[in-house]
């Protein structure tokens, strides 16, 4: 399984390539107690759900010391696999539903993430701000937006402005012009090439950013 990361990130240093391959057992083993993961990708796990997440290590590379909050994490993507890839940037994953933060958990004592906070609870409540925030398959960016832009950083020690990464799917033509902030859309397709990514994209917004892209 160590070929398809190495494929698009040759740069892994063994440590976390081999936390990367362990995600699939440790996933797997706690699917068939939780329901995580769509029991269809099981066979595509690496490529649905873990690449899927390291797509946006593709386009930002986080800064050491950075803090990004992955709203609505569920079982824990994509902030475990960001985790993994980024070991000095501290994760705080996020979400209402307490089994799956349980999974989360789970999974990140079993890597020893020491970069890595569970949260179980709703996120209007928490006080921290972040540097970004991630979000994957969630709802409508137009109904999120009101739960997390207070939680979004002022201060910035990253190249890139702070913001909002969501990761998206299908057509997004309504759901785009509900957005009222500058944002930047990018096609996983032009970062990876496997099928499933054909209609896949990364959408960053920030209220930093000056101009649409």
């Amino acid at each position: 399984m160590s070929e398809i990361y190495l494929k698009h990130f040759p740069e892994l240093d063994e440590n976390r390539l081999t936390k990367l391959i362990d995600l699939r057992e440790l996933y797997l083993e706690w699917n068939e107690k939780i329901n995580v993961i769509s029991r269809k990708d099981t066979s595509t796990f690496e490529v649905n759900h873990v690449l899927h997440s390291l797509s946006i290590a593709k386009s930002f590379q986080f800064e050491k010391g950075s803090e990004v909050l992955d709203f609505g994490s569920g079982g824990g993507f994509p902030g475990i696999p960001l985790a993994i890839f980024f070991p000095d940037v501290t994760f705080t994953l996020v979400d209402s539903i307490a089994k799956k933060m349980k999974v989360a958990s789970a999974v990140a004592d079993s890597l020893k993430l020491d970069n890595v906070k569970i949260i179980n609870g709703r996120v209007e409540d928490l006080k921290q701000k972040f540097d970004f925030i991630t979000c994957r398959a969630v709802g409508r960016i137009g109904k999120i937006m009101p739960w997390v832009r207070d939680s979004l950083s002022t201060s910035r020690i990253n190249q890139q402005k702070n913001g909002f990464i969501f990761l998206k799917g299908g057509d997004l033509s309504d759901e785009m012009k509900e957005t009222k902030l500058p944002y930047r859309r990018i096609p996983i397709s032009s970062i990876f090439e496997e099928e499933f990514f054909e209609t896949k994209e990364i959408i960053y917004l920030s209220r930093y950013l000056k101009n649409r892209f």
